[in-house]
């Protein structure tokens, strides 16, 4: 399958999940997360659902790995919509604007660097059985993954199993190590 043809197929297929259904399949994600066999995280990076296209809510996500571990870290994405990079920046008071890409942004600006991050919760439209992933298509995320250690654990999370192929990977697509979905988690 082409980024082009996945990302209109599964825009699609999220459009047409009813808030109930999200709701569970996040419970049921939650569930599956909580199999995965991570090491200590202190440090996480992830972003903050967009309801405007269904995003699957790591919430409950985060709130768990606060519960393994009170002192966490979390961290959010804030764009450089000129060059498509991101930083990622401390949270502490989980007050968020957007910005004109409509994404939540942390208001703060205390950052966490790239080699400073253990977890890193991906968004996703769709994966592939490799553990490439299709997103949006600006590129955010291939290029802040770059900077991180070789050892930071990836995971995405699905509503969907994943398509055989994506062909048209690009040589800078990271994959991920995981990708968790209702029913199964995919380890790459």
């Amino acid at each position: 399958m082409l980024k082009k043809e996945a990302r209109r197929l599964y825009r699609d297929k999220r459009k047409a999940i009813s808030h109930s259904q999200r709701e569970k399949w996040d419970d049921l994600i939650l569930i599956q997360f909580q199999k995965l066999n991570l090491p200590f995280v202190e440090t996480l990076f992830s972003y903050v659902a967009m309801e405007s296209h269904n995003e699957i809510d790591p919430s409950n996500i985060i709130r768990f790995l606060k519960f393994t571990n009170p002192e966490l870290i979390v961290a959010y994405p804030v764009c450089n919509l000129n060059d498509h990079t991101m930083k990622a920046i401390i949270a502490c008071d989980d007050e968020f604007t957007l910005n004109q890409l409509e994404i939540p942004e942390p208001c703060s600006n205390e950052e966490l660097t790239a080699q400073d991050i253990d977890l890193i919760i991906v968004p996703l439209l769709c994966f592939d059985k490799e553990g490439y992933r299709v997103g949006y298509g600006k590129g955010f995320y291939d290029k802040f993954l770059t900077g991180c250690n070789d050892d930071v654990i990836k995971i995405g999370l699905s509503y969907f199993d994943p398509v055989d192929k994506i062909r048209d990977r690009e040589e800078f697509d990271v994959p991920l190590n995981y990708c968790v979905t209702p029913y199964q988690i995919y380890d790459f």
